[in-house]
């Protein structure tokens, strides 16, 4: 099983808002009731290259509407780095974020702890992923 966590850099600080991350850390989950969590490698997010990358917090929302094709398109860019995932742990994701996500079949799971660190809180959710 793949888990991407949506991180700022290499130090795997968690970023607040899936869909304005630099990079994705994709994991892999092995083990049945002991779980263990392996980096398999950072994947930049397309929908954000080019950006200031700044740490949007879960204050931020995104006000494009269901007719704003050019900001979907750019959402399923995003869905399409990590559609072999089968998460995406989040603090926050916008309604476009997770029909794009839904679409590859990657299930959003909802992080709502105090870590900042991926594979802290991969460890916190072990539980959550099926």
């Amino acid at each position: 099983m793949k888990i991407a966590v949506p991180v700022m850099d290499e130090s795997l600080k968690m970023a607040g808002n899936a869909g304005h991350t630099p990079y994705f850390a994709v994991f892999n989950l092995t083990g049945g009731m002991f779980k263990s969590f392996t980096l398999e490698g950072l994947r930049l997010n397309p929908k954000a290259a080019g950006d200031d990358h700044h740490d949007h917090d879960e204050h931020h929302t995104c006000d494009h509407d269901a007719g704003d094709i050019e900001h979907i398109k750019a959402h399923d860019t995003m869905a399409d780095a990590i559609e072999d995932c089968d998460y995406l742990v989040v603090k926050m994701a916008c309604k476009n974020t997770a029909k794009s996500m839904s679409n590859v079949g990657v299930k959003l799971q909802k992080y709502n702890g105090s870590e900042v660190l991926a594979p802290k809180i991969l460890t916190e959710l072990a539980s959550q992923f099926k």
